[in-house]
């Protein structure tokens, strides 16, 4: 099993959860102002999307600084949408990154990654796979912490639980 490629199905499988919770709530949940790294649950989400469109074009082989244009103006854009739209765009960008995991042999292959803040290292496919779903569990995290704030009840979404409900499956 390449533990990259399922930590990246884990991070699927999160978000998905997180989203069907979030459709069961309010819709004002999303945009409720609370003191957290963002502001609403939605910018949140947004924010999370944003760095996968990120990681996702990076991978395929473009600079970082010029991948971050189109994420940044999609955070832009998308931090007033609903729950629905969050899932439809969610489900698309995991279809592209699926595609794109499917077409490699090698994870640990190295590319030169040039971060406009932090310089240039040598990073495998599968460090980057595994950032993007660690990156994303700290901001779910941030979202669990948004609901408490406003006093909903979480939607579990550990790593642990993934693995059962991937055995079931």
């Amino acid at each position: 099993m390449n533990h990259a490629k399922n930590m990246y199905q884990y991070h699927v499988w999160a978000n998905k959860a997180l989203l069907e919770r979030m459709k069961e709530l309010p819709s004002g949940v999303l945009y409720e102002e609370v003191r957290s790294s963002y502001p609403t649950i939605a910018q949140t989400f947004s924010h999370i999307y944003a760095a996968d469109v990120m990681w996702l074009q990076v991978l395929k082989g473009i600079d970082m600084q010029e991948a971050l244009e189109p994420s940044m103006a999609y955070a832009e854009r998308s931090h007033l949408y609903s729950a629905e739209e969050f899932t439809k765009s969610y489900e698309e960008l995991a279809s592209q990154f699926e595609e794109w995991i499917n077409s490699q042999t090698d994870f640990e292959q190295k590319i030169n990654l040039k971060n406009p803040w932090l310089g240039s290292r040598e990073t495998a496919y599968s460090e980057i796979l595994f950032h993007v779903a660690n990156h994303g569990t700290y901001h779910r995290g941030n979202i669990t912490t948004m609901l408490r704030q406003q006093s909903y009840a979480l939607a579990m979404n550990d790593l642990s639980l993934y693995w059962y409900q991937d055995e079931a499956r």
